[in-house]
């Protein structure tokens, strides 16, 4: 996977991390679950990324 690629998904996944974590927060209302799904996703995105 080239470099401009493994960008691309990076910005292709910051859209879910800003909508997400605002849907989190709206419906938890506290910034704890936000941050273990932000971590969860950048988990994620980092398996994808690394290959």
């Amino acid at each position: 996977m080239d470099i401009s690629r493994k960008l691309g998904i990076l910005v292709f996944c910051g859209v879910p991390a800003i909508i997400g974590g605002g849907i989190v927060y709206g419906v938890v209302g506290s910034y704890i679950p936000v941050a273990l799904y932000l971590i969860l996703l950048y988990l994620a995105v980092g398996a994808i990324v690394s290959k």
